[in-house]
């Protein structure tokens, strides 16, 4: 069955980063009508089952409780506690749903988490977190139209995607882990912390990309070597503290907040070279402080092209055009369209 999955991470752009900079915050609402707008563009793309989650805000269940698509709606309960680990059980509930496509509304924090349950997966990430690189700003009803394509088979997946850089990480004695965007290892900090990193404590930074025009840490290698997601390499930048020989570089690290950063050197990484860091310190993946490193403790960091086929949404939707896709197609009943039909108009 073509079918397409809609998550929507409840607490995405809502933490304490926002408060500390000038980012907006992204309401229940808002990612409410986002998920309305997804759904419908999915089954005008051709999907036959929307999977959704249900979540104590109501966030998709009241998005598509009310539409009348024609198409199957199926809410999975995974007992979601507004935790990481809700993502990480949705996605895998997605995954065993035979979704053809996945809708991701989050930021580069969720994104991680899909990454790492579902490695492979044929996503279409919106973003709605806070210093966001890996997610696009795309209009939901367009991101849709693309996964229905996709989920369809009207677009082949392959020819709209390919695999995205991670950063794979290998901790001595640990559990591995991944980055989508970046791994940082930072000193006298903290786990758990969500506050905007202080650059006089970044001390290493692979980034697989590396982008000038985005917020938080990308932007450090980006203001130096850009590095986008279709570029095969990566940027490995060395840090220091403000007294140590280097550089200022003056960069965004949060959505208008600015600071400088010691930059002792910066190089390109070939996809697959391994870059060792060691503690003591507090490896932040995608900003997230949640890794420590004791005293002598050392981690493996590798960019390598492996990670989840992201759809391009202009890509799909101009192969879908080429072939007439949307010709001949008749249009279901929406009770927000009726006054549309009723003049005769459409």
């Amino acid at each position: 069955m073509s079918t397409v999955g809609i998550l929507a991470n409840p607490m995405s752009g809502r933490d304490v980063r926002r408060l500390a900079a000038r980012a907006s915050t992204t309401t229940p609402e808002i990612k409410r009508d986002q998920v309305a707008r997804a759904a419908i563009g999915a089954v005008a793309g051709g999907a036959k089952r929307l999977v959704v989650i249900a979540e104590p805000f109501r966030i998709s269940t009241s998005a598509v409780e009310n539409l009348e698509l024609g198409a199957e709606i199926v809410v999975l309960d995974v007992g979601a506690e507004l935790r990481a680990a809700d993502t990480a059980r949705a996605v895998a509930r997605m995954r065993e749903a035979d979704c053809g496509a996945l809708i991701v509304l989050g930021g580069d924090g969720t994104n991680r988490v899909v990454a790492k349950a579902w490695p492979d997966a044929p996503l279409v990430p919106i973003s709605t977190g806070t210093n966001n690189v890996f997610p696009l700003h795309l209009e939901a009803t367009s991101a849709g139209l693309a996964a229905g394509l996709v989920a369809s088979a009207r677009v082949p997946l392959a020819e709209v995607s390919r695999p995205v850089k991670v950063v794979r990480v290998a901790i001595e004695g640990e559990p591995a882990d991944l980055a989508v965007i970046d791994a940082a290892l930072l000193v006298d900090d903290a786990v758990g912390n969500f506050m905007p990193f202080e650059p006089r404590k970044l001390r290493r930074l692979v980034l697989a990309r590396a982008e000038p025009a985005a917020v938080g840490l990308s932007p450090i290698g980006g203001l130096l070597e850009p590095c986008g997601d279709g570029d095969d390499f990566a940027v490995e930048v060395v840090c220091g503290a403000p007294e140590e020989p280097g550089r200022t570089l003056l960069a965004p690290v949060s959505p208008g907040l600015f600071r400088g950063v010691r930059v002792r050197g910066h190089r390109r990484l070939a996809l697959g070279e391994t870059v060792t860091v060691e503690g003591p310190g507090v490896l932040a993946l995608d900003g997230d402080r949640e890794r420590a490193l004791a005293p002598g403790q050392r981690a493996a960091l590798t960019v390598v092209r492996d990670g989840p086929r992201r759809i391009d949404v202009e890509a799909a939707l101009r192969r879908a055009a080429a072939e007439g896709a949307f010709l001949d197609r008749h249009h279901w009943h929406d009770p927000i369209d009726r006054a549309f039909d009723d003049s005769g108009c459409c």
